[in-house]
């Protein structure tokens, strides 16, 4: 998801060769869209195979990407790094609330775009829901060109950027370098989005400057406008801009301005009193914090060759930065990470090199480029699919099937299954709903709910024995709740079906709040419900807590869909 170079430096002296040619081998599954085929990696990045599956053991081993059968698949864990630079930037934090409620003032969508290079990044969105609506993702890079913030920000160009800016253009006429916008016409008379959008820039540039806004009339596809601000921190520098996007089914482009810019100027005084306030934010802990240096000997020691060092060090290198972490120096780097001092300090030294971090010869600073590491392919998450793998790897090792549900009004409805083979199965698929009251998830899930919520739907359950053991007493299934709220399970046995016995715990969010449910189902007839228990619920909160902190990375500056 880069734009062609032009005029690469040569790498500096110092520079890590095998953690450049690692990272391109994970460029290149981000670009090929989360998901590619080893061999096509190889070609790709013209690494020998084995290089590549060393690669990929390694960033397997980080919870950065996983090996299913002949592919490579991104995994939830390699938002750290994207969270990191988000983080270390502050412009979710500070300002995405600002934008939610203009989003929600306006009824349209509204992003946060910074430049990066000659383009301009998302960092933010704040989407309504229509049939035709913004389909960007937080990571995503456009061409400066193509769209509003762009102009705003080649309004402080010197002839050097304009000179790259040019032979970008030329180099890459369609904008096929930018997967996240439809190509547009070439001077070969190419099919695609609109014509020579870049023709005009220089003079819309000129109009962002003289207005102070900059309007975006279909210059990313036809239907598509948007009107933007630039955001400036205390020393009038523009860090951000802020975009309201709609669609000439609903605005003109003609008529967007007039519509957005007052209540849009309101924001972005608000933004920039938020960018100014003195009070710093509290550092946040990162998980990757506590993957070290000692951590990277054990795995060394474990996976011998094919763990590659180097690579390891340089992503948790990024790792070190976060909220309250803007800019460090070497030694704060070395201190994070645990690595030694000149060894940090070629890590640095090479993603300087490569773009992800800036420096000023002392402080170091992630960039927006750290977000092409595969944030866009993976904003799209749901929970379903962080789900999946750590279901499947619940049933390889229980031998039963393992589902997950939430809860939909006073029902559970399934959103992720992994049945195991067996003569006597239990057949359910994605989509079933069962009543929440005879089932462990559905006992779970209530059991997380505050009590008047939990006590308004039971209100409005009708309590109907299913088979002769339903617990259908309104006071003994609230014990049954408190039960299942306190222990942090809930075992059914027999309740829904005649034969069937499940077990299930909760799935918590970054906030604690029950989500969903996962449960393991099993034929009553093997075992006891203690024996059920004590073999299926170590292993069962084992998956939970592996889905928990996918959910927390990836929730993080993402909403996650339950479905």
């Amino acid at each position: 998801m880069t734009h062609p170079a032009t005029d690469a430096p040569p790498p500096p002296q110092e520079a890590v060769g095998p953690l450049m040619r690692s990272l391109s081998v994970l460029r290149a599954l981000s670009t090929g869209g989360g998901r590619q085929a080893v061999g096509d990696l190889v070609r790709a990045t013209g690494l020998a195979r084995s290089t590549v599956d060393r690669v990929l053991s390694t960033l397997a081993r980080l919870g950065y990407v996983r090996v299913e059968g002949r592919d490579a698949v991104l995994a939830p864990g390699l938002l750290e790094l994207g969270n990191a630079y988000l983080a270390a930037s502050a412009l979710p934090d500070r300002l995405g609330p600002a934008a939610e409620r203009l989003a929600d003032a306006l009824d349209e969508s509204v992003s946060l775009a910074v430049p990066d290079g000659d383009g301009v990044r998302f960092v933010h969105q704040a989407t309504r829901r229509r049939a035709m609506s913004l389909a960007f993702r937080i990571g995503d890079l456009l061409p400066a060109e193509r769209g509003a913030p762009g102009a705003l920000f080649a309004a402080g160009w010197d002839e050097d950027a304009w000179r790259r800016w040019r032979e970008r253009r030329a180099a890459d006429p369609t904008d096929a370098g930018f997967p996240a916008v439809p190509p547009r016409r070439d001077t070969n008379g190419g099919t695609g989005g609109p014509e020579h959008p870049g023709a005009d820039f220089a003079s819309r540039v000129e109009a962002a400057r003289t207005a102070g806004w900059s309007l975006d009339d279909q210059l990313i596809e036809p239907g598509l406008v948007a009107v933007a601000v630039p955001v400036r921190d205390p020393r009038g520098r523009p860090v951000c801009a802020v975009s309201v996007v709609s669609h000439t089914s609903r605005l003109a482009a003609a008529d967007l301005p007039a519509a957005v810019l007052p209540r849009l100027r309101e924001t972005v005084a608000e933004m920039e009193r938020a960018l100014a306030d003195p009070v710093p934010p509290r550092p946040v802990p990162e998980p990757a914090a506590t993957r070290h240096a000692s951590w990277m000997r054990a795995s060394k020691q474990e996976l011998g060759p094919e763990f590659v060092e180097s690579l390891a060090r340089g992503l948790l290198t990024l790792t070190a930065f976060g909220t309250g972490r803007a800019e460090l120096p070497l030694t704060a780097v070395a201190q994070a990470t645990g690595l030694a001092r000149a060894t940090a300090r070629r890590a640095l030294i090479t993603l300087e090199h490569l773009g992800y971090l800036a420096s000023d010869g002392r402080l170091f600073r992630p960039t927006p480029k750290v977000l092409d590491l595969g944030f866009a392919p993976l904003s799209g998450l749901t929970l379903p699919e962080i789900a999946q793998p750590h279901l499947a790897a619940l049933v390889e090792q229980v031998h039963d099937s393992a589902s997950m549900a939430v809860l939909s009004g006073t029902d559970i409805q399934y959103v992720a299954r992994v049945p195991t083979v067996r003569i006597m199965s239990v057949n359910i698929t994605v989509g079933t709903r069962f009543p929440a009251y005879p089932t462990s998830m559905g006992r779970v899930l209530l059991a997380g709910l505050p009590p008047a919520e939990r006590t308004a739907r039971l209100t409005r359950t009708a309590l109907t024995p299913l088979t002769q053991h339903t617990v259908t007493s309104p006071e003994r299934l609230a014990a049954l709740l408190e039960q299942a709220g306190e222990e942090g399970y809930a075992l059914v046995d027999e309740e829904l079906e005649e034969g069937l016995r499940s077990i299930a715990v909760p799935i918590r969010d970054r906030d604690s709040r029950v989500v969903a449910a996962v449960n393991i189902s099993t034929h009553a007839g093997r075992r006891s419900p203690a024996e059920d228990r004590d073999a299926f619920l170590p292993p069962l909160r084992a998956a939970a807590a592996r889905i928990e902190a996918d959910l927390r990375t990836a929730g993080r500056y993402l909403r996650i869909a339950a479905a």
